[in-house]
């Protein structure tokens, strides 16, 4: 199978990757951008073209002529609810939405390894390019999964890439075990009784317990190196208390945190310690508990790290070195009960801006190398 893309490929790919920046779409809203994804497949002549996969994923597969694996490799469809500042020709237009985690360039990558399958399909088993919705959010590999369609693209080998700033351009990491953190959203609503400002006294205000709340859940993760399978973490990231106004004490508060842990273990003992600090904190208060952006921690298996090692080292691709599991989450992790799975790190350059920032912007030169990788992988299991 042929792994290199041409230069028309190149320069296509990367004003395809250009014209899915300008018009971003965030986690459950990606009708648009699944569109242009199967618009872009279509010409690569796929067996089969899966569409409103888990809500707007697609899925394109290449059948070989003899038995064999099933090889999915997957990237993700959405954007982030954040104002890009960089000055790129090819910024956002949409008003708040940006393209800020490297999703529009996974994309083009794997529209690469479409045109490589569209020149040699398969020769056993099965190609499978998953462009999946609602990264961001957690929400979209568990989606996928249990939509009744995943049967027909079910992987024995899942695998996939994150561009990581601040790693040598380029450069790849990829390595047995953790991979990226589990991590959740909690909120926690405090309601009492108002009351005039003059006469609190009559009233049941949250504000001590939102208070002590904001000062004991962040020392409730154990901290350390992330590399500890004890490494947990506590952030606040909102508070909110009444309304604003002078002349009532409040009734109402609002807490929201992130829970951070290297194992899905770690998880259930920190939401246990969590709900035991909120209990005590809010003695004679309302309390209700919600989770979001639930994300279980990714785990890297041998077997698919060894494939993704080799395609690497076949590619002339540098391996690197970075502190690893990585301490954001990854809804990848979904697919390690599934398949054998793994994800790579691909350098996006030491002084890029980092992932989220607003001045982010994916270097297009990972195109070919991520297609190439990929190729690659298929190459290699498939024929």
């Amino acid at each position: 199978m042929q792994t290199r893309l041409s230069n028309a490929d190149v320069i296509e790919l990367t004003a395809w990757r250009r014209a899915l920046h300008r018009v971003p779409e965030v986690s459950g809203e990606e009708a648009q951008t699944a569109q242009a994804v199967v618009t872009e497949l279509t010409a690569s002549r796929p067996d089969r073209l899966l569409t409103g996969l888990g809500g707007h994923g697609v899925a394109a597969i290449w059948e070989g002529g003899e038995p064999g694996p099933t090889v999915l490799v997957r990237c993700e469809l959405d954007a982030l609810p954040i104002v890009e500042t960089g000055t790129v020709a090819h910024r956002s237009e949409v008003p708040g939405k940006a393209h800020l985690c490297g999703h529009d360039g996974h994309m083009a990558i794997l529209a690469g390894v479409a045109r490589g399958l569209a020149r040699q399909k398969p020769q056993r088993g099965r190609a499978v390019l998953l462009f999946q919705p609602a990264e961001e959010d957690g929400s979209g590999a568990a989606a996928v999964i249990a939509d009744p369609r995943f049967a027909q693209i079910r992987p024995d080998i899942a695998l996939s890439l994150h561009n990581y700033p601040g790693l040598a351009l380029g450069h790849g990491v990829v390595q047995p075990g953790p991979a990226n953190c589990a991590s959740r959203g909690i909120r926690i609503r405090l309601t009492g009784r108002t009351a005039h400002a003059a006469q609190p006294e009559t009233g049941l205000s949250p504000a001590p317990a939102l208070a002590r709340l904001i000062e004991r859940l962040p020392p409730l993760g154990k901290g350390g190196p992330v590399t500890d399978p004890a490494f947990s973490l506590v952030t606040i990231t909102h508070a909110r208390l009444g309304e604003p106004a002078f002349g009532i004490a409040p009734a109402e508060a609002e807490l929201w945190a992130t829970l951070r842990t290297q194992t899905d273990a770690g998880m259930a003992a920190l939401v246990a310690a969590t709900e035991g600090a909120v209990a005590e904190a809010a003695t004679g208060l309302g309390v209700a508990i919600s989770y979001h952006d639930i994300f279980t921690a990714c785990t890297n298996a041998p077997e698919a790290v060894a494939i993704l090692r080799a395609a690497m080292a076949a590619e002339a691709i540098p391996e690197a070195e970075t502190e690893v599991p990585m301490r954001a989450s990854e809804d990848f992790g979904r697919f390690d009960a599934v398949a054998a799975s793994a994800m790579l790190l691909l350098g996006a350059g030491e002084d890029s801006p980092r992932l989220h920032n607003s001045d982010y912007d994916f270097p297009d030169s990972l195109i070919p190398v991520g297609a190439a990788l990929f190729l690659r992988c298929l190459a290699d299991q498939l024929g």
